[in-house]
Protein backbone atom coordinates (compact mmCIF):
# COMPACT_ATOMS: atom_id res chain seq x y z
CA UNK A 1 0.00 0.00 0.00
CA UNK A 2 1.37 3.44 -1.03
CA UNK A 3 1.02 6.86 1.27
CA UNK A 4 -0.11 9.54 -1.21
CA UNK A 5 0.09 13.23 -0.31
CA UNK A 6 -3.39 14.96 -0.70
CA UNK A 7 -3.49 18.10 0.66
CA UNK A 8 -6.85 20.08 -0.01
CA UNK A 9 -6.93 22.66 -2.81
CA UNK A 10 -6.48 25.82 -0.34
CA UNK A 11 -8.74 28.21 -3.07
CA UNK A 12 -11.82 25.59 -2.82
CA UNK A 13 -11.89 25.01 0.93
CA UNK A 14 -11.02 28.55 2.33
CA UNK A 15 -14.18 29.15 0.21
CA UNK A 16 -16.44 26.27 1.51
CA UNK A 17 -15.44 27.31 4.88
CA UNK A 18 -16.83 30.81 4.73
CA UNK A 19 -19.76 29.42 4.47
CA UNK A 20 -19.93 27.46 7.88
CA UNK A 21 -22.41 29.36 9.48
CA UNK A 22 -20.93 31.82 11.07
CA UNK A 23 -23.47 35.08 11.93
CA UNK A 24 -21.66 38.48 12.15
CA UNK A 25 -22.36 37.97 15.79
CA UNK A 26 -21.15 34.71 16.35
CA UNK A 27 -17.93 36.14 14.41
CA UNK A 28 -17.00 38.78 16.35
CA UNK A 29 -18.22 37.04 19.62
CA UNK A 30 -15.03 34.04 18.34
CA UNK A 31 -12.93 37.65 18.50
CA UNK A 32 -13.35 38.59 21.83
CA UNK A 33 -12.84 35.07 22.81
CA UNK A 34 -9.24 35.03 21.89
CA UNK A 35 -9.23 38.62 23.72
CA UNK A 36 -10.32 37.05 27.23
CA UNK A 37 -8.44 34.19 26.45
CA UNK A 38 -5.00 36.41 26.55
CA UNK A 39 -6.24 37.87 29.55
CA UNK A 40 -7.11 41.60 28.19
CA UNK A 41 -8.90 44.14 30.23
CA UNK A 42 -10.07 46.29 27.83
CA UNK A 43 -11.24 44.91 24.31
CA UNK A 44 -12.35 47.89 21.63
CA UNK A 45 -14.71 46.66 18.75
CA UNK A 46 -14.30 49.52 15.44
CA UNK A 47 -17.15 49.39 12.43
CA UNK A 48 -16.00 51.37 10.05
CA UNK A 49 -18.97 51.84 7.15
CA UNK A 50 -17.53 55.05 5.72
CA UNK A 51 -15.33 54.68 2.06
CA UNK A 52 -13.72 51.52 3.07
CA UNK A 53 -15.41 49.41 5.65
CA UNK A 54 -13.84 47.73 8.42
CA UNK A 55 -14.16 46.22 11.26
CA UNK A 56 -11.66 46.18 13.96
CA UNK A 57 -10.80 44.06 17.41
CA UNK A 58 -7.96 45.86 19.50
CA UNK A 59 -7.03 44.22 23.07
CA UNK A 60 -4.69 45.00 25.09
CA UNK A 61 -3.91 41.59 26.03
CA UNK A 62 -0.69 39.88 26.56
CA UNK A 63 -0.09 39.51 22.72
CA UNK A 64 1.94 37.15 20.41
CA UNK A 65 5.32 36.70 19.65
CA UNK A 66 6.19 36.16 16.21
CA UNK A 67 6.33 32.19 16.20
CA UNK A 68 3.20 32.22 18.38
CA UNK A 69 0.97 34.78 15.92
CA UNK A 70 2.53 32.84 12.70
CA UNK A 71 0.93 29.24 14.21
CA UNK A 72 -1.86 30.95 14.92
CA UNK A 73 -2.53 32.30 11.65
CA UNK A 74 -2.42 28.34 10.61
CA UNK A 75 -6.06 26.68 10.09
CA UNK A 76 -6.06 24.09 12.91
CA UNK A 77 -3.10 25.74 15.01
CA UNK A 78 -4.12 23.48 17.86
CA UNK A 79 -4.85 19.94 17.93
CA UNK A 80 -8.48 19.75 19.71
CA UNK A 81 -8.21 16.42 21.72
CA UNK A 82 -5.17 18.35 23.75
CA UNK A 83 -6.02 19.24 27.01
CA UNK A 84 -6.47 23.39 27.52
CA UNK A 85 -6.11 25.29 30.24
CA UNK A 86 -8.83 26.17 32.62
CA UNK A 87 -9.28 29.13 31.28
CA UNK A 88 -8.79 29.02 27.61
CA UNK A 89 -12.02 29.94 25.59
CA UNK A 90 -10.69 27.71 22.09
CA UNK A 91 -10.83 24.28 20.78
CA UNK A 92 -10.40 23.42 17.72
CA UNK A 93 -7.57 26.23 16.41
CA UNK A 94 -10.70 27.61 13.96
CA UNK A 95 -12.01 30.18 15.68
CA UNK A 96 -9.42 33.20 14.25
CA UNK A 97 -9.77 32.07 10.54
CA UNK A 98 -13.14 30.51 9.86
CA UNK A 99 -14.72 33.54 11.93
CA UNK A 100 -12.93 36.50 10.25
CA UNK A 101 -13.08 34.54 6.32
CA UNK A 102 -17.06 33.93 6.92
CA UNK A 103 -16.91 38.09 7.20
CA UNK A 104 -14.42 39.40 4.92
CA UNK A 105 -11.92 38.10 1.90
CA UNK A 106 -8.74 39.94 3.70
CA UNK A 107 -8.15 39.58 7.79
CA UNK A 108 -5.10 41.15 8.69
CA UNK A 109 -4.00 40.20 12.51
CA UNK A 110 -1.34 42.35 14.14
CA UNK A 111 0.87 42.00 17.59
CA UNK A 112 3.15 43.52 20.09
CA UNK A 113 4.91 41.57 22.62
CA UNK A 114 7.76 42.57 24.32
CA UNK A 115 8.09 45.81 22.21
CA UNK A 116 8.35 43.31 19.04
CA UNK A 117 5.56 43.41 16.02
CA UNK A 118 4.56 41.15 14.43
CA UNK A 119 1.86 41.34 11.35
CA UNK A 120 0.43 38.37 9.11
CA UNK A 121 -2.57 38.65 6.85
CA UNK A 122 -4.67 35.94 4.71
CA UNK A 123 -6.15 37.45 1.67
CA UNK A 124 -8.51 35.10 -0.42
CA UNK A 125 -7.99 36.72 -3.81
CA UNK A 126 -3.77 36.25 -3.26
CA UNK A 127 -4.71 32.40 -2.43
CA UNK A 128 -6.75 32.09 -5.46
CA UNK A 129 -3.91 33.87 -7.58
CA UNK A 130 -1.66 31.77 -6.17
CA UNK A 131 -3.65 28.84 -6.19
CA UNK A 132 -1.60 28.05 -2.85
CA UNK A 133 -1.64 28.16 0.71
CA UNK A 134 0.00 31.24 0.61
CA UNK A 135 -0.05 34.08 3.79
CA UNK A 136 1.39 37.33 3.51
CA UNK A 137 3.45 38.87 6.16
CA UNK A 138 4.01 42.63 6.86
CA UNK A 139 6.33 44.74 6.66
CA UNK A 140 6.85 47.77 9.10
CA UNK A 141 5.55 50.35 6.40
CA UNK A 142 2.57 48.30 5.77
CA UNK A 143 1.46 47.57 8.69
CA UNK A 144 1.82 50.98 10.13
CA UNK A 145 -0.46 52.48 7.89
CA UNK A 146 -3.04 49.66 8.48
CA UNK A 147 -6.38 51.39 10.71
CA UNK A 148 -5.59 51.67 14.82
CA UNK A 149 -1.69 50.49 14.31
CA UNK A 150 -0.96 53.83 16.72
CA UNK A 151 -3.15 52.62 19.34
CA UNK A 152 -1.52 49.45 19.64
CA UNK A 153 1.96 51.39 19.55
CA UNK A 154 0.75 52.91 22.31
CA UNK A 155 0.03 50.03 24.67
CA UNK A 156 2.57 47.32 26.34
CA UNK A 157 1.68 44.41 24.68
CA UNK A 158 -1.96 43.49 22.67
CA UNK A 159 -3.30 42.71 19.57
CA UNK A 160 -5.17 43.90 16.45
CA UNK A 161 -8.19 41.78 14.52
CA UNK A 162 -8.64 43.40 11.18
CA UNK A 163 -11.23 43.19 8.65
CA UNK A 164 -11.37 44.03 5.68
CA UNK A 165 -13.12 43.95 1.91
CA UNK A 166 -16.48 42.80 3.82
CA UNK A 167 -18.23 41.10 0.90
CA UNK A 168 -20.11 38.85 2.53
CA UNK A 169 -21.32 41.43 5.58
CA UNK A 170 -22.50 43.76 3.04
CA UNK A 171 -23.31 41.20 0.07
CA UNK A 172 -27.09 42.53 -1.21
CA UNK A 173 -26.51 46.06 1.01
CA UNK A 174 -26.83 49.12 -1.34
CA UNK A 175 -25.53 51.05 1.72
CA UNK A 176 -23.34 50.32 3.59
CA UNK A 177 -23.56 52.68 6.35
CA UNK A 178 -26.58 52.12 7.05
CA UNK A 179 -26.45 48.07 6.99
CA UNK A 180 -23.22 48.27 9.47
CA UNK A 181 -25.31 50.35 11.86
CA UNK A 182 -28.20 47.88 12.24
CA UNK A 183 -25.89 45.23 12.13
CA UNK A 184 -24.05 47.08 14.86
CA UNK A 185 -26.53 47.20 17.00
CA UNK A 186 -27.79 43.49 17.30
CA UNK A 187 -23.77 42.83 17.52
CA UNK A 188 -24.25 45.04 20.65
CA UNK A 189 -26.91 43.16 22.28
CA UNK A 190 -25.56 39.98 21.22
CA UNK A 191 -22.34 40.65 23.10
CA UNK A 192 -24.20 42.62 26.10
CA UNK A 193 -25.81 38.64 26.59
CA UNK A 194 -23.08 36.20 25.71
CA UNK A 195 -20.29 38.35 27.70
CA UNK A 196 -22.29 39.38 30.28
CA UNK A 197 -20.55 38.35 33.43
CA UNK A 198 -17.20 39.02 31.88
CA UNK A 199 -18.51 42.62 31.93
CA UNK A 200 -18.87 42.42 35.80
CA UNK A 201 -16.79 41.29 38.92
CA UNK A 202 -17.38 37.76 39.39
CA UNK A 203 -16.06 36.63 42.94
CA UNK A 204 -11.88 36.77 42.15
CA UNK A 205 -12.36 37.32 38.58
CA UNK A 206 -12.25 40.60 37.15
CA UNK A 207 -13.76 42.98 35.39
CA UNK A 208 -13.45 42.97 31.29
CA UNK A 209 -14.45 46.11 29.43
CA UNK A 210 -15.70 45.93 25.33
CA UNK A 211 -16.68 49.24 23.51
CA UNK A 212 -18.29 49.04 20.74
CA UNK A 213 -17.42 52.70 18.91
CA UNK A 214 -15.97 53.72 21.93
CA UNK A 215 -19.40 52.95 23.93
CA UNK A 216 -19.11 50.81 26.89
CA UNK A 217 -21.16 47.37 26.09
CA UNK A 218 -23.61 46.99 29.15
CA UNK A 219 -24.04 44.03 30.95
CA UNK A 220 -27.31 41.92 30.49
CA UNK A 221 -28.12 40.07 33.17
CA UNK A 222 -30.42 37.16 31.93
CA UNK A 223 -31.51 36.34 34.92
CA UNK A 224 -32.12 39.62 36.64
CA UNK A 225 -30.63 38.78 39.38
CA UNK A 226 -30.63 42.38 41.13
CA UNK A 227 -34.06 42.03 41.21
CA UNK A 228 -35.53 42.11 44.66
CA UNK A 229 -38.29 39.88 43.41
CA UNK A 230 -36.56 37.28 41.51
CA UNK A 231 -35.81 34.04 43.15
CA UNK A 232 -32.76 32.26 43.51
CA UNK A 233 -33.74 28.29 44.05
CA UNK A 234 -30.75 26.13 46.07
CA UNK A 235 -27.66 25.35 43.77
CA UNK A 236 -26.63 22.22 42.53
CA UNK A 237 -23.21 20.64 42.00
CA UNK A 238 -22.73 17.31 40.39
CA UNK A 239 -19.40 15.68 38.92
CA UNK A 240 -18.99 14.47 34.97
CA UNK A 241 -15.56 12.40 34.69
CA UNK A 242 -14.42 14.32 37.62
CA UNK A 243 -15.17 17.54 36.52
CA UNK A 244 -17.84 19.82 38.17
CA UNK A 245 -20.88 21.38 36.55
CA UNK A 246 -22.77 23.62 38.80
CA UNK A 247 -26.32 24.16 38.07
CA UNK A 248 -28.07 27.16 39.43
CA UNK A 249 -32.06 27.94 38.78
CA UNK A 250 -33.92 31.47 39.12
CA UNK A 251 -37.32 32.32 38.81
CA UNK A 252 -38.14 35.44 37.37
CA UNK A 253 -40.73 37.74 39.00
CA UNK A 254 -43.86 38.10 38.00
CA UNK A 255 -44.74 40.09 34.29
CA UNK A 256 -46.77 42.11 36.78
CA UNK A 257 -43.73 42.65 38.53
CA UNK A 258 -41.80 44.00 35.96
CA UNK A 259 -41.00 47.60 34.38
CA UNK A 260 -41.59 47.75 30.88
CA UNK A 261 -37.87 47.80 30.39
CA UNK A 262 -37.26 45.16 32.40
CA UNK A 263 -40.36 43.01 30.58
CA UNK A 264 -37.78 44.33 27.43
CA UNK A 265 -35.19 42.87 28.67
CA UNK A 266 -36.19 39.64 29.63
CA UNK A 267 -37.83 38.28 26.06
CA UNK A 268 -37.53 41.09 23.82
CA UNK A 269 -39.44 40.82 21.03
CA UNK A 270 -39.66 37.11 21.03
CA UNK A 271 -41.25 36.83 24.74
CA UNK A 272 -40.68 35.92 28.03
CA UNK A 273 -42.33 32.13 27.52
CA UNK A 274 -39.57 31.48 24.24
CA UNK A 275 -36.61 32.34 26.15
CA UNK A 276 -37.29 29.78 29.41
CA UNK A 277 -35.12 27.35 29.92
CA UNK A 278 -31.05 25.88 30.60
CA UNK A 279 -28.23 29.12 29.97
CA UNK A 280 -25.58 26.78 29.36
CA UNK A 281 -21.96 28.35 29.87
CA UNK A 282 -18.83 27.29 29.20
CA UNK A 283 -15.81 29.27 31.36
CA UNK A 284 -18.61 31.81 31.85
CA UNK A 285 -19.15 32.33 28.52
CA UNK A 286 -22.70 32.18 27.62
CA UNK A 287 -22.97 29.74 24.34
CA UNK A 288 -26.69 28.32 24.23
CA UNK A 289 -29.73 29.34 25.85
CA UNK A 290 -33.51 29.31 25.72
CA UNK A 291 -33.59 25.58 25.75
CA UNK A 292 -35.45 22.27 27.87
CA UNK A 293 -33.27 19.65 25.44
CA UNK A 294 -36.48 18.43 24.73
CA UNK A 295 -36.53 17.40 28.60
CA UNK A 296 -39.42 19.71 29.31
CA UNK A 297 -42.21 21.69 26.98
CA UNK A 298 -41.90 25.32 26.88
CA UNK A 299 -45.42 26.15 28.71
CA UNK A 300 -46.97 28.71 31.16
CA UNK A 301 -46.40 26.95 33.77
CA UNK A 302 -42.42 27.42 33.57
CA UNK A 303 -42.01 30.54 31.53
CA UNK A 304 -40.34 32.18 34.50
CA UNK A 305 -37.66 29.43 34.81
CA UNK A 306 -34.30 30.13 33.54
CA UNK A 307 -31.29 27.70 34.72
CA UNK A 308 -27.73 28.42 34.57
CA UNK A 309 -25.32 25.55 34.00
CA UNK A 310 -21.61 25.83 34.22
CA UNK A 311 -19.86 23.44 32.25
CA UNK A 312 -15.81 23.66 32.17
CA UNK A 313 -13.91 23.27 28.94
CA UNK A 314 -12.80 19.57 29.83
CA UNK A 315 -16.00 18.33 28.94
CA UNK A 316 -16.31 19.38 25.09
CA UNK A 317 -16.13 16.24 24.32
CA UNK A 318 -18.69 15.25 26.14
CA UNK A 319 -20.99 18.60 25.27
CA UNK A 320 -20.01 17.75 21.45
CA UNK A 321 -19.57 22.02 20.95
CA UNK A 322 -19.36 23.19 17.61
CA UNK A 323 -16.64 25.37 16.04
CA UNK A 324 -18.91 28.62 16.74
CA UNK A 325 -19.27 28.23 19.92
CA UNK A 326 -22.99 27.96 19.55
CA UNK A 327 -24.44 25.24 20.03
CA UNK A 328 -24.10 22.04 22.24
CA UNK A 329 -26.01 19.03 23.69
CA UNK A 330 -25.62 17.30 26.98
CA UNK A 331 -24.71 14.09 27.14
CA UNK A 332 -26.90 11.29 28.86
CA UNK A 333 -24.97 11.37 32.66
CA UNK A 334 -26.16 15.59 32.54
CA UNK A 335 -29.45 14.83 31.34
CA UNK A 336 -30.39 12.70 33.84
CA UNK A 337 -29.17 15.36 36.72
CA UNK A 338 -30.61 18.03 34.58
CA UNK A 339 -34.11 16.51 34.26
CA UNK A 340 -34.11 16.68 38.41
CA UNK A 341 -33.80 20.47 37.80
CA UNK A 342 -36.63 20.71 35.71
CA UNK A 343 -38.86 19.18 37.84
CA UNK A 344 -38.21 20.89 41.06
CA UNK A 345 -38.15 24.67 39.35
CA UNK A 346 -41.39 23.82 36.76
CA UNK A 347 -43.24 23.96 40.66
CA UNK A 348 -41.83 26.95 41.83
CA UNK A 349 -42.27 28.89 38.65
CA UNK A 350 -45.72 27.73 38.27
CA UNK A 351 -46.89 28.50 42.20
CA UNK A 352 -45.43 32.32 41.19
CA UNK A 353 -47.86 32.63 38.14
CA UNK A 354 -50.76 31.24 40.01
CA UNK A 355 -50.74 33.01 43.47
CA UNK A 356 -49.28 36.35 42.37
CA UNK A 357 -50.22 39.61 43.54
CA UNK A 358 -51.55 37.32 47.17
CA UNK A 359 -50.75 39.92 50.12
CA UNK A 360 -51.99 37.37 52.79
CA UNK A 361 -52.30 33.74 52.96
CA UNK A 362 -55.35 32.13 50.98
CA UNK A 363 -57.19 30.94 54.09
CA UNK A 364 -57.67 34.47 55.15
CA UNK A 365 -58.50 36.26 51.71
CA UNK A 366 -62.17 36.11 50.72
CA UNK A 367 -61.65 35.45 46.92
CA UNK A 368 -63.80 35.99 44.19
CA UNK A 369 -63.43 32.77 42.58
CA UNK A 370 -63.43 29.20 44.25
CA UNK A 371 -61.27 26.61 42.35
CA UNK A 372 -62.41 23.24 42.25
CA UNK A 373 -60.68 20.04 40.79
CA UNK A 374 -62.84 16.91 39.97
CA UNK A 375 -62.11 13.86 38.27
CA UNK A 376 -63.48 15.99 34.96
CA UNK A 377 -60.76 18.56 35.41
CA UNK A 378 -60.29 21.79 37.04
CA UNK A 379 -62.73 24.48 36.81
CA UNK A 380 -63.84 28.00 38.62
CA UNK A 381 -66.92 28.67 40.36
CA UNK A 382 -67.86 32.27 41.79
CA UNK A 383 -67.82 32.23 45.35
CA UNK A 384 -71.43 32.94 46.87
CA UNK A 385 -69.82 33.73 49.64
CA UNK A 386 -67.67 36.46 48.86
CA UNK A 387 -69.27 39.41 51.25
CA UNK A 388 -70.68 41.41 48.01
CA UNK A 389 -72.24 38.88 46.56
CA UNK A 390 -73.62 37.49 50.01
CA UNK A 391 -74.92 40.95 51.46
CA UNK A 392 -76.22 41.75 48.03
CA UNK A 393 -78.17 38.15 47.91
CA UNK A 394 -79.65 38.96 51.12
CA UNK A 395 -80.55 42.08 50.13
CA UNK A 396 -83.34 40.40 47.59
CA UNK A 397 -86.34 38.43 48.17
CA UNK A 398 -86.60 34.76 46.69
CA UNK A 399 -87.27 34.92 43.26
CA UNK A 400 -83.98 37.85 42.95
CA UNK A 401 -81.74 35.52 44.84
CA UNK A 402 -82.74 32.62 41.89
CA UNK A 403 -82.01 35.18 39.39
CA UNK A 404 -78.90 36.19 40.65
CA UNK A 405 -77.71 32.60 41.01
CA UNK A 406 -78.80 32.10 37.26
CA UNK A 407 -76.30 35.07 35.84
CA UNK A 408 -73.82 33.91 37.68
CA UNK A 409 -74.04 30.40 36.98
CA UNK A 410 -74.00 31.89 33.21
CA UNK A 411 -70.76 33.86 34.12
CA UNK A 412 -69.28 30.34 35.44
CA UNK A 413 -70.43 28.41 32.32
CA UNK A 414 -68.62 30.97 30.01
CA UNK A 415 -65.86 31.52 31.89
CA UNK A 416 -63.14 31.95 28.65
CA UNK A 417 -60.77 29.52 29.94
CA UNK A 418 -58.52 28.86 26.48
CA UNK A 419 -58.43 32.51 25.67
CA UNK A 420 -56.80 33.31 29.46
CA UNK A 421 -54.43 30.51 29.01
CA UNK A 422 -53.08 31.91 25.52
CA UNK A 423 -53.72 35.60 26.30
CA UNK A 424 -51.32 34.61 30.04
CA UNK A 425 -48.59 33.00 27.59
CA UNK A 426 -48.26 35.59 25.81
CA UNK A 427 -46.32 38.72 26.70
CA UNK A 428 -49.62 41.07 27.39
CA UNK A 429 -49.91 42.12 30.94
CA UNK A 430 -52.96 41.47 32.47
CA UNK A 431 -55.23 44.28 33.44
CA UNK A 432 -57.59 42.95 35.85
CA UNK A 433 -58.64 44.43 39.14
CA UNK A 434 -57.29 47.75 37.98
CA UNK A 435 -58.93 51.02 39.59
CA UNK A 436 -61.48 51.68 36.90
CA UNK A 437 -62.90 48.18 37.95
CA UNK A 438 -62.63 48.57 41.93
CA UNK A 439 -63.96 52.19 41.34
CA UNK A 440 -67.38 50.58 39.71
CA UNK A 441 -67.42 48.03 42.66
CA UNK A 442 -67.28 51.40 45.20
CA UNK A 443 -71.27 51.63 43.55
CA UNK A 444 -72.63 48.68 44.55
CA UNK A 445 -71.07 49.24 47.73
CA UNK A 446 -72.17 52.28 48.13
CA UNK A 447 -75.89 51.08 47.31
CA UNK A 448 -75.16 48.11 50.08
CA UNK A 449 -74.34 50.38 52.63
CA UNK A 450 -77.07 52.75 51.76
CA UNK A 451 -79.63 50.20 53.14
CA UNK A 452 -77.49 49.24 56.54
CA UNK A 453 -78.01 50.63 59.71
CA UNK A 454 -74.97 52.66 60.88
CA UNK A 455 -74.75 50.88 64.07
CA UNK A 456 -75.25 47.97 62.12
CA UNK A 457 -73.36 44.82 63.00
CA UNK A 458 -73.15 43.32 59.29
CA UNK A 459 -72.05 47.03 58.29
CA UNK A 460 -69.15 46.87 60.50
CA UNK A 461 -68.35 43.66 60.01
CA UNK A 462 -68.47 44.10 56.12
CA UNK A 463 -66.07 47.22 56.39
CA UNK A 464 -63.78 45.62 59.25
CA UNK A 465 -63.19 42.73 56.27
CA UNK A 466 -62.72 45.34 53.85
CA UNK A 467 -58.79 44.46 53.11
CA UNK A 468 -59.51 40.90 52.92
CA UNK A 469 -61.63 41.08 50.24
CA UNK A 470 -60.58 40.46 46.51
CA UNK A 471 -59.75 42.90 45.00
CA UNK A 472 -59.84 45.50 47.45
CA UNK A 473 -56.85 43.35 49.02
CA UNK A 474 -54.76 44.09 45.98
CA UNK A 475 -55.39 47.77 47.11
CA UNK A 476 -54.63 48.50 50.57
CA UNK A 477 -54.04 52.18 50.10
CA UNK A 478 -57.63 52.95 48.44
CA UNK A 479 -59.01 50.56 50.70
CA UNK A 480 -58.39 52.26 54.00
CA UNK A 481 -59.54 55.40 52.43
CA UNK A 482 -62.95 53.54 51.57
CA UNK A 483 -62.96 52.10 55.16
CA UNK A 484 -62.32 55.78 56.87
CA UNK A 485 -64.64 57.37 54.26
CA UNK A 486 -68.05 55.21 55.94
CA UNK A 487 -66.72 54.82 59.20
CA UNK A 488 -66.73 58.55 59.37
Amino acid sequence: MKEVQHPPHAASLLESMRSIGYTLDSAVADLIDNSISAHAKEIYIEFRPNDTPYIAVIDDGKGMSHEALQNAMRHGSKNPLLERSGEDMGRYGLGLKTASISQCRRMTVISKQDANISAYCWDLDVVIEKGAWVMLQLEASEYQALPHFNQLSLQKTGTIVLWQNLDKLLIGETDPESALGMKMLTAREHLSLVFHRFLVKEGSKPKISIALNGSLIVPFDPFLTHHKATQPLDEEIFSVEGKKVVVKPFILPHISKLSNNDTQLVGGTEGVRSQQGFYIYRNRRLIIWGTWFRLARKDELSKLARVRVDIPNALDHLWTLDIKKSAAHPPEIVRLNLKRTVDRIRAVSGRTITFKGRKVSDSEVATGWNEVIDRSGVRFDINRKHPLISEFSKSLDKEGRMQLNLILGVIESSFPADALYNRMASDIRSDFANDSSVESINGMIADLLSNMPLDSPARKQLLMSLHLIEPFNLYPALTKKIIEEYES
